[in-house]
């Protein structure tokens, strides 16, 4: 554990206790005496509000009324945290309410100048949802759908779920797994293993009316999912590595209700998988158009002949 890391849970660890000995800290950390008397010093330093007693039974105990130290940021560090906002606003986050309180709070903490400067980096810089004429660091203008933040408060506790979902104006229920909570083209999804159907299914969050935990007993364990969707992938016959421009194009449409996954940390290469019905000739035409539509920026590990032919004949219409 580095020296920093510690001495942080070290004073937490005090705050949390009415009185502390040197042998107390030596054994919770495994640490030497010298060690934890230099740990103590500094933290001293920093203006945790420490009074040592003396006998043969003494220690140390946080004077009355007193908290941790204030956090304070630098110039850079702020920045940072407004740009942040800066860059996320307009994408539907969770807690965004939080952060307006947040940013307000920060605020508060800054001088004129300090809160200029970063009104002219809210002009100057433009990130997707930005807009250039409103100078507001607190403006937030598309709170998420209501039922995202009921969908995180759940899950946290449990990833089995019953969802219900709004689909040609019937409301069908789906015990699910959730794999993943994600954002994309402005839309929060839901990824998650169908229990009932045994498959990979894809929810828009904005067709929710309502979510809660599955409370049947016999649950599938996550390694049992993990094992079926495995078994599952054995049988997918349409495989596709994607670049950077085909990420992208993937990005603006996509006709199948799948992910695809990211295979370098800068997401600039991914593959997809899946499974296509060549018995459904309207399936077989959107999946070649879709193709046409991604451009050359793709590799093809799988694909079944089906495809293969409709491509074909298309690129055959272009022939002299």
């Amino acid at each position: 554990m580095k020296k920093v890391e510690r001495i942080n849970i070290i004073m937490r660890y005090i705050n949390n206790r009415a009185h502390f000995t040197i042998s107390e800290i030596m054994r919770e950390f495994n640490i030497s005496r010298s060690t934890a008397m230099r740990d103590i010093r500094e933290i001293e330093a920093m203006g945790m509000p420490l009074v040592a007693e003396v006998g043969r039974d003494g220690g140390y105990f946080v004077m009355n009324n007193s908290v941790l130290p204030t956090v304070r940021f630098t110039d850079n560090e702020i920045k940072a945290l407004f740009i942040a906002f800066m860059a996320t606003r307009n994408q539907q986050l969770p807690y965004l309410k939080s952060r307006q309180s947040l940013a307000e709070k920060l605020l508060g903490l800054l001088s004129e100048n300090q809160q200029e400067t970063l009104v002219l980096l809210n002009q100057i810089l433009l990130f997707e949802g930005t807009n250039p004429n409103n100078p507001d660091l607190l403006d937030l203008s598309d709170l998420p759908h209501p039922m995202l933040e009921r969908l995180i408060q759940i899950l946290l506790l449990d990833r089995y779920l019953l969802i219900s979902i709004k689909e040609e104006k019937v409301i069908k229920s789906y015990p699910i797994y959730l794999m993943h909570l994600y954002h994309e083209k402005g839309l929060w999804l839901i990824e998650g293993f169908d229990l009932k159907d045994e498959k990979r299914q894809i929810y828009p969050v904005d067709n929710l009316t309502n979510v809660e935990s599955y409370s049947t007993k016999n649950r599938l364990s996550k390694k049992k999912i993990l094992e079926k969707l495995s078994k599952r992938e054995e049988v997918m016959n349409f495989v596709l590595e994607l670049g950077p421009k085909a990420i992208a194009q993937f990005k603006k449409y996509h006709p199948l209700n799948v992910s695809i996954s990211y295979t370098n940390p800068y997401q600039t290469t991914a593959i997809l998988k899946t499974f296509i019905n060549v018995h459904n000739p309207d399936e077989l035409t959107e999946i070649t158009n879709w193709l046409l539509f991604l451009g050359t920026d793709i590799k093809v590990r799988e694909v079944p002949k089906e495809v293969l032919e409709g491509l074909q004949e298309r690129l055959c219409l272009f022939c002299p």
